[in-house]
């Protein structure tokens, strides 16, 4: 796979992870990407820095790279209670980090209604359930975006690192 996104697959030893690793944020950034003005996503919303959204954001907004790492930093604390609260088996780093980048991608709501956490929880072969459900989380409108594809592809990989 060649779309930037480097994967070190070093062993991460956390016994219960809270917090996304470097590897997991390196990710994020990579398919976020940084705007420093503000934009609408492909979904209509107000967005800014890496994937920001909020009623913090509005239009011809203009942030720095700082302010973006800040709001980097606290989105990713929302999402990663989110992981914590809402995935009950023990999970290693890597597995982690990429649950956060799909709750980041797809959100908290995606994550709480997905089969990928009814089956985690149920007890399912973990790298079984990154295959088959990350995948499903990969359209638009008019089916697969390549963006999505890769990046569900590049979260699989880490997981299973």
């Amino acid at each position: 796979m060649d779309d930037g996104y480097q994967r070190s697959c070093k062993k991460v030893d956390t016994a219960e992870p809270t917090a996304t690793s470097a590897d997991g944020i390196s990710l994020i950034k990579e398919f976020e990407g940084l705007r420093l003005e503000s934009y609408h996503c492909a979904s209509g919303i107000p967005t800014i820095g890496y994937g920001h959204t909020g009623s913090d954001v509005y239009a011809d907004q203009v942030i720095t790279e700082a302010e973006a790492e800040a709001l980097l930093v606290k989105d990713l604390k929302r999402f990663e209670d989110a992981v914590s609260r809402l995935i009950t088996v023990p999970l290693t780093q890597h597995e982690f980090d990429a649950i956060v980048s799909f709750a980041f991608n797809c959100g908290e709501g995606a994550l709480q209604e997905s089969t990928f956490r009814k089956r985690m929880n149920a007890g399912e072969e973990k790298p079984l359930c990154f295959k088959e459900e990350f995948i499903r989380w990969n359209k638009g409108p008019n089916g697969p975006l390549p963006g999505l594809v890769r990046r569900r592809d590049a979260e699989v990989e880490l997981a299973l690192c």
